[in-house]
């Protein structure tokens, strides 16, 4: 434990000289300044009387018996480590190069013999200031390194958490390579990957401004939206608004966060896409043709929930296709001239005309020559690939221990502008997921409740056929079409009927599903009837029927085709608490 650091206490200090009249005279005038001596005949004596003592100032004479000064000086500096110790020798040499050689072994300084009082007096006050000097600047450093680790481990701490929720996900999925290098522990950059309850793909990627924990303060919140969001079957759309209410009400002035959401259909071959503030993102075929994908909309966080615009742009891709996103940490990495990698760069590896992600990832080490990042650096790529091949929905939690409703109903019900406004899907499964026996089959259950909800929209009240969806130009002209239907929606309903009860081995969810659209000959579908022949109707295309009879235990069709009931079957492996519960 150091002493505290003060002028006010007598100093104690070390005479080490083989002459025995010195050592009574230098002893006797440091006593009378106020100070406590500790004197030795020789270098090993000094050396020996410095461990137990623990002088704060040495006076050493240079030429003694059995040890000489300069070997006891540095035998002493190492036995006081990074404690300043002033070590003054007492000589009477004059020759230069005797006086270098003390210094070399660690002298601070000479105290010429005969001694004077005034000189010894004033050598001592002022190595005792920078002594003090020395430690009060120790005791920082070492209360700074002590501090700073107490940060770090709280950071470290704080940065497992964030990892157990932030890469929850399929970032490791097959079509998904990435990079993140971080500035700091904890990184300004965030990049979630989650698959959708029936299928797809949603990611998202931002970069919040500034750098460490001031930057990743909003990346908490961001993860348990996302992946909370998601797991639920809410769309791109839905959890941008969400994030951006949050953000804004969180984030001090100032602070905001560029990002793009992406919302991958494998099945169908579309990507949905949001960009606020990032770089431009790139899709990339295999052939080499390039199509931007350039910020449209504000970072998250600075408009008002109302003012906020959630649009996304649906691209049509084909299989292979490579989409490409950055921060702009790549465009401001710089080399060695301090010049940044930029658009410019960007262009020149996509020129190189093989995969975009490596062509990216050499480009830019080769441009900063390794060197360190400047900014917190993120490239995404994810591959459109074959809808079986897609990332599987992860558990996302331990299974709850709490007991839910068995056997209940209920209806829901929306109407007209609600339609183009808001999907029920998310709250119909979390209705379903109340059972716990559902929990782990919410994959299933949200494919069968949202191939009844898009044809019953789709197709029967918007009357959408899907034959527009085959070629890139019809598959616009759908979306395009969808979107000025939905303002055409009045008098228009789906409603869904919902009951759930208990089976001997599990339980029966069974599903109904009306809308107010024209239906479809459903009696004539070869799918349904098989022996029919080809219709012209396109009420439910042939893989949503196909789907449907997969996964439900049976599927029925009613008056003119806008009444579907599906029944669904599942298996209970637990113990199961009897509750009841009607909802209408």
């Amino acid at each position: 434990m150091r002493e505290p650091v003060t002028e006010d206490r007598p100093l104690r200090i070390l005479i080490a000289d083989d002459s025995d009249s010195d050592r009574l005279i230098l002893r006797a005038l440091l006593r009378r300044l106020g100070h406590e001596v500790c004197d030795a005949r020789n270098g090993r004596e000094a050396v020996e009387c410095f461990e137990v003592y623990g002088p704060d100032i040495v006076l050493l004479d240079v030429l003694m018996p059995v040890m000489d000064g300069m070997e006891a000086a540095r035998e002493i500096k190492r036995l006081a480590g990074e404690k300043m110790v002033p070590l003054i020798f007492l000589t009477s040499l004059s020759e230069a190069g005797e006086l270098a050689q003390c210094l070399e072994a660690g002298g601070d300084d000479f105290l010429g013999k005969p001694y004077n009082r005034v000189i010894i007096e004033a050598k001592i006050n002022a190595f005792n200031r920078m002594r003090l000097m020395h430690q009060a600047l120790s005791d920082q450093r070492d209360l700074i390194r002590e501090r700073n680790s107490q940060l770090l481990n709280e950071q470290e701490v704080a940065k497992r958490v964030f990892d157990n929720v932030a890469h929850a996900g399929c970032l490791n999925a097959g079509n998904i390579r990435h990079h993140a290098s971080p500035l700091s522990i904890f990184n300004g950059d965030v990049l979630f990957a989650s698959p959708g309850p029936a299928g797809g793909m949603l990611v998202f990627i931002g970069d919040f401004t500034g750098h460490g924990l001031p930057a990743a303060i909003g990346a908490m919140p961001v993860a348990e939206i996302f992946y909370g969001m998601a797991s639920k079957g809410f769309n791109g759309a839905d959890i941008l608004r969400e994030l951006n209410q949050k953000l804004h009400r969180i984030m001090p002035t100032g602070m905001f966060c560029c990002g793009a959401m992406v919302e991958a259909d494998f099945k169908h071959n579309r990507l949905k896409i949001w960009n606020g503030g990032l770089p431009d993102g790139w899709l990339i075929s295999r052939s080499g043709k390039r199509l931007s994908l350039p910020s449209r909309h504000l970072p998250l966080g600075i408009q008002q929930p109302e003012q906020f615009d959630d649009t996304m742009e649906t691209v049509a891709t084909t299989r292979g296709d490579c989409l490409l996103l950055m921060t702009d940490g790549v465009l401001e990495c710089r080399d060695a001239q301090g010049k940044t990698f930029g658009e410019v760069g960007v262009e020149r590896a996509l020129d190189r005309g093989f995969d975009a992600y490596d062509a990216m990832m050499e480009e830019v080490h080769r441009f900063t020559d390794n060197s360190a990042d400047s900014d917190d650096l993120t490239l995404f790529c994810l591959e459109m690939t074959d809808a079986a091949e897609s990332a599987a929905m992860p558990e996302r939690s331990a299974p709850s221990v709490r007991s839910g409703p068995h056997e209940w109903h209920c209806v829901y019900e929306i109407r007209e502008r609600t339609l183009g406004e808001f999907s029920p899907l998310p709250l119909l499964l979390h209705i379903c997921m109340e059972v716990p026996g559902l929990r782990r089959k919410s994959g299933e259950i949200y494919t069968l409740l949202a191939e009844l909800y898009n044809n019953a929209l789709e197709h029967g009240v918007l009357e959408l056929p899907s034959e527009w969806k085959q070629s890139p130009e019809g598959f616009g002209h759908y979306y395009e079409e969808r979107r000025k239907r939905l303002g055409r929606v009045e008098g228009h309903f789906i409603r869904f009927s919902l009951h759930h009860c208990v089976q001997p081995n599990g339980g029966r969810l069974r599903v109904i599903c009306e809308d107010s659209g024209p239906g479809f000959d459903f009696i004539n579908h070869p799918l349904l009837n098989p022996g029919k022949g080809e219709i012209s109707g396109t009420r439910y295309a042939g893989r949503g029927i196909l789907l449907l009879k997969r996964l439900a235990e049976s599927v029925t069709f009613h008056h003119r085709g806008n009444h579907v009931e599906i029944v669904y079957d599942w298996e209970y492996t637990g113990n199961m608490p009897q509750s009841d519960a009607t909802v209408e």
